[in-house]
């Protein structure tokens, strides 16, 4: 109860305190909140809870929400003397019932609106200054949310109201026409005396009575008449402010938090964490499908009964005409803005590969959409074709699109577990592409094109007809492996620096570096598990800019020197250095990378500064500059010089990984700065057996890293944890600052030592700087 004591705290006239309360309605009530505190706060925040698009997640909602829901009827079912308590026994087992009708179908719905709830009260308590030391941490939400159902209970009731209006006005109407009715009949008597002949006397009381009957029914007949006038005006206001009050809502829900739901959507393919929020999205957009339906209906109504009964003086105009166009245009947007693309499709897309994509309608189970269920179309178009099918907001003709797709329709269907429409394309294939004309020095990997989804149905059986559509995210088609990295960087920068509302699909063409190394960061993050730190960004600033870098001032990187212009004096360009060594460590040095062995992105002058005063055998791992996708290792040596291997690259270390070259080298002893080398790569090491391991009766051979006039350690099953470089051996004599590095081919049975072969002994180890070992000794293990 450590939060809601918090807010008990509070001065009673605290205006978090109000807000709090404010949080609190009749879809939660706060006596729910407050006689199962410990409960909720337990369950519902501290617990943890199992991943979320699990069956295990799903499950465990479901069960915490069932007990949830057990434990109010206990409370309410609770013994005890105190005649006050009678009320909240009462009010408790009303909201267990509401909550077993409301959400026994979709407890993920109550389960995420506790949270929110929770996440609220925070945020007020954080700013009335209470101190939360020590607790759970704060669930990372805004109050948004609450706001929104607080704003759909006050529409529900604007709605209740109009609605109970409504029934009255046709009651009233009912009544009017009855009595106008009977003022008929007495009319009708009194035309009829006057056509009698008769006793005068007698003819005059009758008369009399019946005059008398008709002013009685007439002043009766005008005072309904201002009833009905003043009833009909009061309806037609409320209708126009639930309008008003819908319109300022789904603009909330589809502009701001859709809008940012689909941006985070798309950062999310750059690397930045996403906890999708669709399924609360569509409970709101649900809601407020049913009230627009409602309050359509009910204007409907209105405008019968005033066919059927009229009131109105000559020159009035009735705007319940125009409250019907601007409501019915209220609920399409809310359909055509909520056909949404659930899963995208791949934003680097092959050609004749298969790929999946799940288009959603999130009102589609509110308005039946899927009593008759739509198809859905994907075509491919250009730029330039997106950009004229947003202007002209009209859907595409059958040969208007850029591409051929393989099982490219689909029928939406309804999951009635989850209450989802969707339809998930899971064999789509592009088998042809058609390429607009290049300029200067655009290629194909610059071009932009996406995927158009279309459909239309009919609702209020068929009264409305709707034909919807959304784009993909841009995506950009290769034909071959080697267009991979420039495709990537055409798609990382759209993602990153692409503007809300733009033109398909404009992005800047400079943009601010901080935005730059965010992007960076969290894209190797992504990839490899730990982002970059301030001194690896740095250097690829310097790097980027081409040495041009300086932290005081606005440093703006173009996209020709992000990955069009080589860097100096190479053949490659900034993002292809960074797109292979991103993938080098996802593929083969994650674990050394995330554990923080790998320095990575260091100058090779400051590595050797840095090992030029550590002890003999100290080294580190820093990523070449010169060969795309390489590792290479420094170290120091006896004589304090200090020699860099020739670069690691993937091919390498499909052989033989990283972690088993450095267990090879016996001169490498302490990680810089000052940590034994098994400490951080011995996990790592391939198991001794493992290598030893017979395939189809024949011992097979391992390659072993040696650096020649090094000596190496072969006796892999036995790493020594501190082993110092052999003071009597010879110092490689090398040209250059890489030391070849050979891969020597050794077996070993029942555990002997494997040793290296014998005719590389008189060799001369600088011959072997560049080779390519694994091509150089390939004959041999042949």
């Amino acid at each position: 109860m450590a939060l809601w004591a918090k807010a008990q705290q509070l001065p009673p006239d605290s205006v978090h305190l109000q807000h709090i309360r404010d949080i609190y309605g009749e879809h939660f009530p706060i006596e729910v909140r407050h006689y199962l505190a410990q409960f909720i706060e337990e369950k519902f925040w501290s617990e943890v809870i199992p991943l979320q698009d699990t069956p295990a997640y799903e499950q465990y909602v479901s069960s915490l929400v069932n007990q949830f829901i057990q434990e109010i009827e206990n409370k309410a079912e609770g013994s005890t003397e105190a005649s006050e308590y009678f009320l909240i026994k009462l009010k408790l087992a009303e909201a267990a019932k509401m909550f077993r009708q409301r959400y026994s179908a979709n407890p993920m719905q109550l389960f995420n609106f506790i949270r929110q709830c929770l996440a609220a009260e925070m945020k007020f308590l954080q700013a009335a200054g209470a101190d939360f030391m020590g607790m759970a941490p704060a669930l990372a939400m805004s109050n948004s949310a609450s706001e929104v159902l607080h704003k759909l209970d006050d529409l529900r009731r604007r709605t209740q109201a109009t609605s109970e209006d409504t029934r009255k006005l046709e009651q009233e109407q009912e009544a009017f026409a009855l009595q106008y009715h009977e003022c008929t009949k007495v009319n009708a008597h009194l035309q009829q005396l006057k056509n009698q002949g008769g006793p005068a006397a007698v003819q005059d009381q009758q008369t009399l009575q019946y005059i008398n009957r008709k002013e009685m029914l007439e002043q009766e007949l005008n005072r309904r008449v201002a009833g009905l006038m003043e009833l009909r005006l009061k309806i037609t206001e409320k209708l126009r402010q639930t309008y008003q009050v819908l319109t300022q809502l789904q603009s909330q829900i589809i502009d701001e938090e859709l809008i940012r739901w689909k941006r985070d959507q798309q950062l999310s393919g750059n690397g930045v964490p996403f906890t999708s929020n669709l399924d609360q999205i569509q409970d709101w957009c649900e809601s407020l499908a049913e009230i627009i339906w409602h309050n359509r209906q009910q204007i409907k109504e209105v405008e019968r009964l005033k066919q059927k009964l009229a009131l109105d003086p000559p020159g009035v105009v009735d705007v319940l005409p125009t409250i019907l166009t601007e409501i019915t245009q209220l609920l399409s947007s809310l359909v055509t803005s909520t056909f949404i693309i659930e899963k995208q499709p791949p934003q680097v897309m092959k050609t004749n590969t298969r790929f999946l994509a799940t288009v959603r309608l999130l009102v589609g189970g509110k308005l039946n959409v899927h009593m008759s269920p739509p198809q859905v179309k994907v075509t491919i178009i250009s730029e330039s074709q997106a950009n004229l099918l947003l202007k002209n907001d009209k859907l595409l003709k059958g040969g208007d699109s850029s591409g051929e797709i393989l099982n490219n329709t689909g029928t939406m269907e309804y999951q009635q577990t989850t209450r989802q429409l969707s339809v998930s394309f899971r064999n789509m294939q592009l088998k042809k592409i058609k390429r607009a004309e290049k300029k200067g020095t655009e290629s194909v990997m610059d071009e932009k094109f996406s995927l158009f989804f279309q459909s239309q149905f009919s609702v209020g059986g068929g009264e409305l007809m709707f034909q919807v559509w959304t784009l993909s995210l841009p995506v950009v088609v290769i034909v071959h492996g080697n267009q991979e990295p420039h495709a990537w960087a055409t798609v990382t920068w759209d993602n990153a620096f692409s503007e809300p509302g733009r033109c398909p699909f404009q992005v800047p063409e400079k943009v601010p570096w901080p935005k730059m190394k965010e992007t960076l960061s969290l894209k190797f993050k992504w990839a490899t598990g730990r982002g970059l730190t301030d001194d690896n960004l740095r250097f690829l600033a310097e790097k980027a800019f081409r040495g041009n870098y300086n932290e005081t001032t606005n440093n703006l990187l173009s996209w020709a020197q992000f990955c069009k212009e080589p860097l100096s004096e190479r053949n490659f360009t900034f993002w292809e250095w960074f797109f292979a060594i991103m993938k080098l460590t996802r593929e083969h040095l994650r674990g050394p990378w995330v554990d923080g062995a790998i320095m990575g992105f260091v100058k090779k002058k400051q590595a050797e500064e840095m090992l030029s005063t550590c002890p003999a055998g100290t080294f580190l791992l820093r990523f070449s500059d010169s060969e795309l996708g390489g590792i290479t290792i420094a170290w120091i040596t006896d004589t304090q010089e200090v020699f860099s291997l020739q670069p690691f690259t993937a091919k390498d270390f499909s052989v033989r990984s990283l972690a088993d070259r450095i267990a090879d080298l016996s001169h490498l002893v302490t990680l810089y700065p000052d940590t034994a080398k098994e400490l951080f790569f011995q996990k790592y090491y391939t198991p001794y057996q493992d290598q030893q391991q017979p395939i189809n009766g024949y011992v097979r051979p391992v390659l072993v890293t040696q650096v020649l006039g090094l000596g190496g350690n072969y006796n892999t099953p036995h790493h020594n944890v501190f082993m110092s470089p052999d003071a009597t051996r010879d110092t490689p004599s090398v040209a250059s600052s890489y030391a070849g590095s050979v891969a020597t081919t050794a077996t070993g049975v029942g555990g002997a030592p494997m040793g290296h072969m014998d005719y590389l002994d008189g060799l001369d180890e600088t011959s072997y700087v560049g080779i390519d070992l694994n091509e150089f000794m390939g004959g041999y293990n042949r």
